[in-house]
């Protein structure tokens, strides 16, 4: 059996490969290990100047294993659950503070912990057609792998009624749309030999293949949405009648959410306002730990990734005291 991660070097670059695309490239404990064990051999190692992650195939990566996670947590392995994402959220930070340039190249699919190693990177670099999203509501989870911080605190526009938007609706951001936030640095064509050019003629060429920015249609909603998208989801809901446009789309986006998933994330939101990366990543890891031991979780996955039939039978909206009280 083939290994889900590849590492290669060429010049002076290295290069991680994620190769499970039957997948889409979700994140097993075994390709989080890979992927860390590479950093961590590069990182003193003065013949490797930078590092570039891709995938094999069309899509980058369609978020974490959690069809494992449930069967973890089903298994009365709830323990076991808890260390993987120990493990994940811990790459997430090291990407963020790697000393090398690390150079995300995404085409297609990049959600929940796919972005967690894109995303935290010096260079995020998207395709035409790629589009990034964190859909964990629908499965009974959080937004977490550090976006809970990085999509308030986007680099063009910075904002936690955009973060908070995005982390309860899910909102499919295009190419545009993460060029346009801050989300990507770059936006390319193609990605077809990439890693070989950037290794033998520098990141500079990332300047040199990009195309003109396109339109982005989340830039049409930063007002209302900065506006609405603040406090509690009882709060936001509230606000959403002033704006019945948005209404509509948010209506739509969470018409399959979990309820106690869009309180929670709600509270996580407002909670790593005031955090760094480091503590945001703490008050997603505390605050998962209690939404994976809901019946929303399981009920979750089940609907969405294990019989795909989009009938979750999700618990009422609970009072958010609960989840206020897990967070630091």
């Amino acid at each position: 059996m083939n290994a889900p991660v590849t590492t290669t070097v060429v010049e002076k670059t290295g290069i991680i490969t994620l190769d499970r695309p039957k997948a889409l490239n979700s994140l097993s404990g075994e390709m989080i290990d890979l992927i860390a064990a590479a950093l961590d051999a590069w990182r003193g190692d003065e013949g490797i100047e930078q590092v570039v992650i891709q995938s094999s195939g069309k899509h980058f990566c369609a978020g974490g294993d959690v069809r494992a996670a449930r069967e973890g947590v089903l298994g009365g392995d709830a323990e076991g659950v808890d260390d993987f994402f120990e493990r994940e959220y811990a790459l997430n930070l090291a990407i963020d503070h790697y000393p090398k340039p690390y150079i995300a190249l995404v085409g297609g699919v990049d959600m929940g912990g796919g972005l967690g190693i894109s995303a935290h990177g010096s260079h995020f670099v998207v395709a035409e057609g790629a589009f990034a999203s964190m859909p964990e509501m629908n499965i009974g989870f959080v937004t977490d792998v550090g976006m809970s911080w990085k999509l308030q605190n986007l680099s063009v526009h910075p904002s936690l009624g955009l973060g908070t938007f995005l982390a309860l609706t899910g909102y499919r951001m295009s190419a545009d749309d993460m060029l346009a936030t801050g989300l990507a640095t770059h936006k390319v064509a193609s990605l077809e030999g990439l890693a070989e050019r950037i290794a033998r003629e520098g990141i500079g060429v990332l300047d040199e293949v990009a195309p003109a920015p396109g339109e982005s249609e989340l830039e049409k909603l930063y007002g209302p949405v900065d506006e609405v998208f603040v406090g509690s989801w009882a709060e936001i809901r509230g606000r959403l009648g002033e704006y019945p446009e948005l209404a509509a789309l948010t209506e739509e986006l969470t018409a399959h959410a979990s309820p106690s998933a869009l309180v929670a994330s709600a509270e996580l939101m407002r909670a790593n306002s005031a955090c760094d990366l480091e503590g945001a990543l703490r008050n997603e890891r505390a605050l998962g730990a209690v939404l994976m031991r809901e019946p929303d979780f399981a009920e979750g996955v089940r609907a969405v990734l294990v019989d795909k039939s989009r009938d979750a039978s999700f618990a009422l909206e609970p009072d958010p005291g609960k989840y206020r009280a897990a967070l630091g």
